[in-house]
């Protein structure tokens, strides 16, 4: 029987104790103790709930313990649900009892024959029912992931044309810089990149010679942090400043990435004749003012309503880096800041190498599993701080321990991801794979870290709530 419909006698007292206890909670409890009165309110709701709702064809007994289960779950809440989260739960305790309230009393007063579903609507909505975790997470990742082929196509088209038009004219206007040959880079020349292709990098390689620099590993600079590494003027005494082309960028005998970023902001951003360019591309093509970034938007579009386009704009950041060997140091001093000297040291190039190096030796979905947490995170607001750096390096902790990434374990592999990633949270930590002393969660807030944790904690038990 279903008694969704109906309404039950005490439900309003119900209701009205249950706000008042956690109206009171945080004085009473504290903020933990608010926090898991809530987590636990909203179990204990969906445990009377199921129990009303259930079907014909299923047992009671088999609902309620379903429910109980996940009421258990509350004493093994991660603790880092800490301060803040009481207002997040309360929200969503509220949210969840006006929209059943709604329901309740918005019922229509219509004839048997109009409360009977189409034939048509009715069958989508038992596929939907019927739908496996693992069917919903491969119908997720096509429909919401992964990009088009013509789509990827036309971003690489249009960030290749601007790489061109770039690497000419500092051709042209600075003949004398050295400078290799450049070309893009990031996920969307790796396959990575998820939901719409809308930003690229433009690599732009510095050429140092081999007897007049030093690159110094950061463990080994006075900033001892293993992703900020410093370029040494060396054999001053022997080759005297000015030999080098960048020793005009030296500052305090270290080749400065904010001096580099500056000169090409001055000689690329605020000299190129954009307008002649968006009109070469018919497209908008302008400089992303602001921010220490070396960022240019292309909007496409034609004639006089460039500017009305309403396509997905690209984005292209320019990225000057230096490499030696597997060594790559990026130019960008909105991640190396305060230190001007400082160079970032990327990681991204191993961690993707892994990847596909660990997928090739077994034919898993390492990559496609990471894609599908990337598009989970940037669709869902509470998750969007957590970046591409953190999921990939989750995946490769994990693929040391899992050894079974095929196709027919996604399901496995994805709650596996959102337990670990729980813990991770709570630990307030997750070390890169491959530079163990950097923590990959220290950019977040508390009251992120509360609100990814909250959501992350509800997915536990009910995952295809991430794949709304």
């Amino acid at each position: 029987m279903y008694f969704q419909g109906n309404r039950r006698r005490g439900e309003d007292g119900i209701t009205v104790v249950i706000d008042f206890l956690l109206s009171n909670a945080r004085l009473v409890l504290g903020v933990g103790g608010a926090a898991m009165l809530g987590i636990a309110t909203l179990a204990v709701k969906r445990l009377i709930e199921r129990a009303g709702r259930a079907a014909d064809d299923e047992k009671v007994e088999q609902k309620m313990a379903e429910s109980w289960e996940e009421l258990s779950l509350v004493s093994a809440s991660p603790t880092m649900i800490r301060k803040g989260i009481e207002g997040v739960v309360m929200k969503h305790v509220a949210k969840a009892a006006k929209q059943q309230k709604a329901d309740l009393c918005q019922q229509p007063q219509a004839s048997s024959l109009e409360l009977q579903p189409k034939p048509e609507s009715k069958s989508k909505r038992l596929q939907l029912c019927v739908l496996s975790l693992q069917e919903r997470l491969q119908q997720y990742y096509h429909t919401r992931a992964a990009l088009s082929p013509h789509e990827v196509q036309r971003a690489q088209s249009l960030a290749l044309d601007i790489c061109t038009e770039i690497q000419g004219f500092l051709h042209s206007r600075h003949p004398d810089m050295p400078l290799g040959e450049m070309s893009l880079g990031g996920s969307l020349l790796d396959d990575l990149q998820v939901v719409t292709a809308d930003h690229a990098c433009l690599l732009v390689p510095l050429q140092l010679e081999a007897s007049l620099w030093r690159l110094v590993p950061g463990e080994e600079t006075l900033l001892t942090h293993p992703l900020h590494w410093m370029v040494r003027r060396i054999n001053l005494e022997y080759f005297p400043r000015g030999l080098s082309y960048w020793d005009r960028y030296l500052v305090g005998g270290y080749l400065s990435s904010e001096a580099v970023v500056n000169m090409f902001n001055k000689a690329v951003m605020e000299t190129v004749n954009w307008p002649s360019i968006s009109s070469t591309m018919d497209s908008l093509v302008r400089p992303v003012p602001g921010g220490p970034e070396l960022r240019i938007e292309i909007r496409p579009g034609n004639g006089e309503d460039r500017s009305r386009c309403s396509d997905q704009p690209l984005f292209i950041s320019m990225l000057p880096l230096l490499r030696e060997g597997d060594v790559v140091l990026t130019a960008q001093p909105e991640l190396t800041s305060p230190w001007v000297n400082a160079w970032h040291l990327s990681l991204y190039p191993w961690e993707t190498q892994r990847l596909t190096q660990l997928d090739t030796a077994d034919d898993g979905h390492r990559r496609q599993t990471l894609k599908t947490l990337k598009a989970v995170c940037r669709l869902n607001p509470a998750l969007r701080p957590l970046e591409a750096a953190p999921l990939a390096n989750l995946i490769l902790h994990l693929s040391d321990g899992a050894s079974d990434w095929s196709e027919s374990s996604l399901d496995v592999r994805f709650q596996q991801c959102i337990t670990e990633l729980i813990g991770y949270l709570e630990q307030g930590a997750l070390h890169s794979y491959f530079k163990p002393a950097v923590n990959l969660l220290s950019s977040l807030s508390e009251d992120q870290v509360d609100q990814m944790g909250f959501m992350l904690y509800c997915a536990v038990s009910e995952p295809e709530i991430l794949l709304i």
